[in-house]
């Protein structure tokens, strides 16, 4: 069905893949497998770098690691050529499932934007429809192996074109059939969320939820027009926002800190952080702090408070899992069980569902975790 994930393990020996896990940020079209690239492209005539798994895997990664979200974002061409057909994104969600399941992933939100897989047919709604065909059907077979997995859909609108009021109706037209929220995602910086007013007024209107990339390529400004313009409940990578925070002295034991307005906000506010420390370092979203994983903000932000969550982003480019990015973050800061598990519970808290659906996600995590 699936690929067997690696494991990863936490200094004690705990499994980080058999812990219960919520992903927030993960691209449907960053998230395929080296092997269903090379077979749909081989079907379209697709001109491929490389004609083995292995070897285009390791050219995503190579190619993803720029420290630029444009060039990141180029890698894109080759997966999105072979999502446009219906066959192509049943198969490409149903896998993407399979392979969250694996990684012991209970909650999923898999965003994607409809509007880029037009090119050979299909209609905004029925690449929505295929897309759930392949959710429902990864389900199935997450079930059928013994585990179990909530899956939504986050339709998002390419914020350097003109369709997100377009794309916001759809999103809502499709609420009770999979979808879940809206974003904006694409070229942050020069492309704010005021741009899209009113396909966010639209969706206030209709009580539909919506998380902005906001804080990766670009700073502050673009995170208050996600808050203030967008209506943000979370917030794409946010990571700086950081740039809002003054380290005003530091002793052996402590640090202290002052908060600008916007970071206070954010934090009294309980708005989620999506970050994605793998992503953050290759787009060089962290690059005002370092280019190590030491650098990036996540332990600070953590430490002040603010509701951080885990998240892969683009599990192909990154070469990496849910699983590998918490045991990067528990070497990197010393983390235990306890830290990886706030970490769950403040994604559990901050998905795109009904409230009792929440607290019951959060008492999955909870029990998953005191098993361990």
């Amino acid at each position: 069905m699936n690929t067997v994930p690696e494991e990863f393990l936490l200094a004690g020996g705990t499994s980080i893949t058999a812990l219960p896990k919520v992903s927030l940020h993960d691209h449907l079209d960053g998230g395929l497998r080296p092997s269903t690239i090379i077979e749909l492209g081989d079907a379209i005539g697709l001109d491929l770098p490389a004609d083995d798994a292995v070897t285009l895997g390791q050219w995503f990664a190579e190619r993803s690691n720029s420290g630029s979200l444009v060039e990141y974002l180029k890698t894109f061409d080759l997966t999105t050529a072979v999502m446009q057909t219906r066959e192509g994104l049943v198969r490409v969600a149903r896998e993407f499932v399979q392979d969250l399941g694996a990684d012991g992933v209970v909650y999923g939100e898999i965003r994607w934007a409809p509007e880029q897989h037009l090119s050979r047919g299909l209609t905004l709604d029925q690449a929505v429809e295929a897309v759930q065909e392949g959710i429902e059907e990864g389900i199935d077979d997450v079930n059928q192996n013994g585990s179990g997995i909530r899956v939504g859909q986050l339709i998002s609108a390419m914020r350097h074109t003109n369709r997100a009021f377009e794309i916001a109706e759809l999103a809502v037209r499709h609420r009770d059939r999979g979808a879940v929220g809206f974003d904006i995602a694409g070229p942050e910086a020069g492309f704010p969320p005021s741009n899209h007013r009113r396909a966010f007024d639209y969706l206030a209107e209709h009580y539909f939820p919506a998380t902005v990339h906001a804080g990766e390529a670009d700073g502050l400004e673009s995170i208050r027009s996600a808050i203030i313009d967008g209506r943000a409940l979370r917030l794409g990578h946010g990571v700086r926002l950081a740039e809002d925070i003054v380290i005003e002295r530091q002793d052996d034991e402590n640090t202290y800190v002052s908060l600008g307005p916007l970071a206070q906000w954010v934090k009294d506010r309980e708005i989620a952080l999506e970050t994605s420390p793998s992503s953050n370092l290759q787009t060089g979203a962290i690059a005002a702090w370092g280019d190590d994983l030491l650098d990036h903000p996540f332990d600070l932000l953590y430490q002040l408070g603010f509701r951080v969550t885990v998240n892969t982003d683009n599990r192909l480019m990154s070469a990496t899992t849910l699983s590998r990015e918490l045991a990067l973050l528990a070497d990197a800061f010393d983390y235990d069980l306890t830290d990886l598990e706030v970490f769950q519970l403040n994604a559990a808290s901050s998905a795109f569902l009904p409230l009792e659906d929440r607290e019951e996600l959060a008492d999955i995590i909870t029990a998953g975790f005191e098993g361990s």
